[in-house]
């Protein structure tokens, strides 16, 4: 499983509360006001170690956990397995849709599973099947909010999404924002770093971290299934940073939806 560690967590992370502590300062006298930081987990549908390790974390910290689940890959037995996982604290908990079957249908191209090479009916067709399933499954704990695939799709289906009741969306921050759709988007990339300089690598992750929680809005991006101690021992540090920090909110992306409603 090392094959899909990024580098940056097969050593040492040198200086890391300094490091971590000098940022999120730096960060919070840059912003304009109070920053708002959500994590999100991706690819959530099978019950492991490396995901109760991740809802452990959490839980032990109390701090919100947003878990995007891919709807194929779901079962009865398997929702079992991931509710059983969180009972201890189930409002901690944002379980939303990550697509239908995360399968990439471009031929050229970045990843999409909703992208342009596809009908709007397929698209309206693979959304609502996805949700059918997780609603039929999860019942109450499902909450309408909508993480494509590789954190991005087309305009028109973030016009489908609208149409269909969902609350909001969660993809890329280089992504255009939809109009009319919330878009919370991640912008801080823990897991799926494809950098083989550790070094320059923590630099830049730093960096992003900066930038996002200067903005007012910082969005963690997860895969459970690509942490190792490292990961996790960072993931600890930092939020256990962010959480002495007055001035920074940790919230789920269902916390940022409401939030957002009622201020319409």
């Amino acid at each position: 499983m090392t094959r899909d560690i990024s580098s940056i967590w097969l050593s040492k992370f040198p200086d890391l509360r300094t490091r971590l502590t000098d940022c999120v300062d730096s960060a919070v006298c840059r912003a304009c006001g109070p920053v708002v930081v959500f994590f999100r987990a991706d690819d959530v549908a099978v019950p492991g170690m490396r995901l109760a390790r991740l809802m452990a974390l959490f839980a032990t910290l109390r701090v919100p956990l947003s878990l995007a689940v891919v709807p194929a890959w779901l079962t009865r037995p398997r929702w079992k397995g991931l509710e059983a996982a969180g009972a201890a604290c189930p409002s901690l908990w944002c379980w939303h849709q990550h697509g239908w079957r995360h399968r990439n249908h471009e031929q050229t191209g970045k990843k999409q599973e909703f992208g342009p090479s596809r009908t709007a009916s397929a698209i309206r067709t693979d959304i609502l099947k996805g949700r059918r399933r997780l609603e039929a499954l999860m019942g109450r704990r499902f909450y309408p909010i909508f993480t494509p695939p590789w954190n991005r799709c087309t305009p028109e289906t973030l016009d489908l999404l609208k149409d269909l009741g969902y609350l909001a969306v969660s993809r890329d921050r280089k992504e255009p924002r939809p109009k009319g759709l919330p878009d919370f988007s991640v912008a801080v990339d823990l897991h799926t770093r494809k950098s083989t300089d550790p070094s320059e690598d923590r630099s830049r992750l730093l960096f992003e971290l900066f930038e996002a929680l200067s903005s007012g809005t910082c969005g963690v991006m997860l895969h459970h299934r690509r942490t190792n101690d490292s990961a996790l021992f960072f993931l600890e540090i930092l939020i256990e940073t962010l959480k002495n920090e007055k001035k920074i909110a940790l919230a789920s992306l269902k916390d940022l939806a409401e939030s957002d409603t009622e201020n319409l």
